[in-house]
């Protein structure tokens, strides 16, 4: 009998992965069953437990996946010379991390923002995935940083507040935006573009001095 090549191997992993985050999306990890994963994949039970043992492996494997690709993306942004202002930076990284997964399985929406909202959800009572969510938001906070850190070095940003502050505050208006998409539909993420223009455009009087 033939070996089976590395790259089939892949492409059926990425099936049953691809097929797993859609019902997790469509209706979160308690109400998905495996044998929803297997329909959706279109595959038999010893194909997909050949992968995987089970549901939490499958939901641990999406979350590391999840959180790699946008800390990648984050990272990029980190790397760009020179650092376009917040307003453009976020709407770039969101259109980056939201684009991902925008058609997957013939969905015209992403499928990014509300996996994130369910493993948010799901990390406040698996400590697993806490565990991964905290390592995720480490990766995804150091870039950030930096990007802070270049803004201030540049003279365009008071350099008296902790690099550490605004970066938290940066990461948390991409994540509500994701919230955002999520319960409410295609929100246009130029919404979030602007609303940081008109944020950026108020002056504090103390920052000159």
């Amino acid at each position: 009998m033939p070996r089976v090549s590395q790259e089939r191997l892949d492409a059926r992993r990425r099936q049953i992965l691809d097929a797993a985050a859609r019902c997790f999306a469509r209706n979160g990890f308690h109400a998905t069953s495996m044998q929803d994963v297997l329909k959706e994949a279109d595959l038999s039970a010893g194909a997909v437990y050949r992968y995987f043992t089970g549901k939490e492996e499958l939901i641990a494997a999406i979350v590391n996946e999840v959180l790699g690709e946008v800390g990648g993306v984050f990272e990029e942004a980190a790397r760009w010379r020179p650092l376009p202002p917040p307003d453009v930076l976020i709407g770039t990284v969101m259109r980056a991390v939201i684009g991902h997964r925008q058609g997957l399985g013939g969905t015209e929406q992403s499928l990014y923002p509300r996996l994130m909202v369910q493993v948010w959800a799901e990390t406040l009572r698996n400590p697993e995935l806490h565990a991964i969510l905290s390592d995720g938001f480490a990766r995804v906070r150091r870039p950030w940083i930096e990007i802070v850190e270049g803004y201030q070095d540049a003279g365009v940003m008071r350099a008296d507040i902790p690099a550490l502050s605004v970066a938290r505050t940066l990461i948390a208006v991409a994540q509500g935006f994701v919230a955002q998409y999520a319960l409410f539909g295609d929100v246009s993420i130029q919404v979030v573009e602007l609303g940081l223009k008109a944020l950026m455009s108020m002056e504090d009087p103390d920052a000159r001095t």
